[in-house]
């Protein structure tokens, strides 16, 4: 999908700031809309002059707030993990849960919680970061030893086969364990057992992985017009991608632990901004952040309103738009590149 208008700066800023404005507004919708709702004032009260002898007051800042919060860090984290990777790879196909990545780290979170249950937090996120490479490095291994070499369909078809063995692994051993309870959360992908320690994580998380990715996004945009042109042009394509795995690594770590495997939204966000934005990744990463966030602050409210009273896993509303937006982009990528 390419961009349909070259933007120029100023358009583009404007854009970032409008979809910031909906991004507030629709953490404001997340915060008053659940099985009880909120109106917009008691909302305001609640942040800005909270009173703990009112239970409103107390759903609000205990529950809704840090949900809303943790949703849109969470969409941001697998946004740019998605642009990172298809920028890198330039492959049209390339996102956390469709290369597999969100499912290495599920997996090892349920190792973790199988065999170490009383681990803490930041054990926790360690060990998906783990999960999160080792899925990264079997991909890449089965892709490059294939015949005709790691082409983007390729290397989609090796992600999704380790990603559902991965995923049949982790429910086999959710089963043992009786761990079916807390792994449903992680593995249908689901923000309802958020709190303000999993916001903590998610924003030391962010500073480092948003702010690396961010240090190199011009290099991610001359590497995704091809190597030999970065190299040509005096790049360190191996430093870069070290870089960018690392930063993929601690933010697609850091959103399934905290938001289980959510798919899709690496793979739709980028794509889209890059059809508005155009192909400079010092414009895409940043947008990206925004649209993430945004459409996974709406996912979690869609979530909690198509089968009210009762949930739905915010990873199925996600998977609603983006398998057939996968779809489309497999049909017109071919067989190769």
């Amino acid at each position: 999908m390419r961009s349909f208008i070259h933007q120029s700066n100023s358009t583009k800023i404007m854009i970032n700031f409008f979809t910031f404005l909906a991004l507030i507004v629709s953490i404001g919708v997340s915060v008053s809309y659940g099985s009880t709702n909120i109106d917009f004032t008691t909302v305001w009260q609640a942040v800005f002059q909270f009173d703990p002898e009112q239970t409103s007051h107390q759903v609000i800042q205990e529950l809704r707030l840090p949900r809303a919060i943790s949703a849109a860090f969470v969409g941001a984290f697998l946004a740019v993990s998605g642009a990172i990777m298809q920028g890198m790879t330039r492959n049209p196909l390339a996102s956390p849960s469709i290369m597999g990545v969100t499912d290495g780290a599920a997996f090892a979170l349920v190792l973790m919680l199988a065999f170490s249950p009383s681990l803490s937090n930041l054990g926790l996120i360690g060990s998906s970061f783990v999960g999160a490479g080792l899925a990264v490095a079997l991909i890449f291994t089965i892709g490059s030893f294939s015949a005709g070499g790691l082409t983007p369909v390729k290397l989609a078809l090796a992600g999704v086969a380790i990603g559902t063995m991965l995923r049949s692994v982790s429910s086999i051993i959710s089963l043992h364990f009786n761990l079916e309870k807390e792994m449903g959360f992680w593995l249908a992908g689901g923000l309802d057992g958020t709190s303000w320690t999993s916001v903590q994580i998610l924003l030391i998380s962010g500073v480092i992985g948003l702010l690396l990715a961010l240090s190199i996004s011009k290099s991610i945009t001359v590497l995704s017009l091809g190597e030999d042109m970065a190299i040509g042009l005096g790049q360190n394509n191996m430093l870069i991608k070290i870089l960018g795995i690392v930063s993929i690594l601690i933010l697609t770590g850091a959103a399934v632990s905290v938001g289980g495997a959510v798919g899709f939204v690496g793979l739709i966000v980028p794509h889209i901004t890059r059809f508005i934005i155009g192909t400079d990744y010092r414009w895409i990463i940043p947008t990206s952040i925004l649209f993430g966030a945004l459409l996974l602050v709406l996912s979690d409210v869609v979530s909690r309103l198509v089968n009210a009273p009762f949930e739905t896993p915010v990873g199925a509303i996600t998977s609603l738009i983006g398998v057939p937006f996968f779809l489309y982009l497999a049909r017109g990528s071919g067989g190769g590149k």
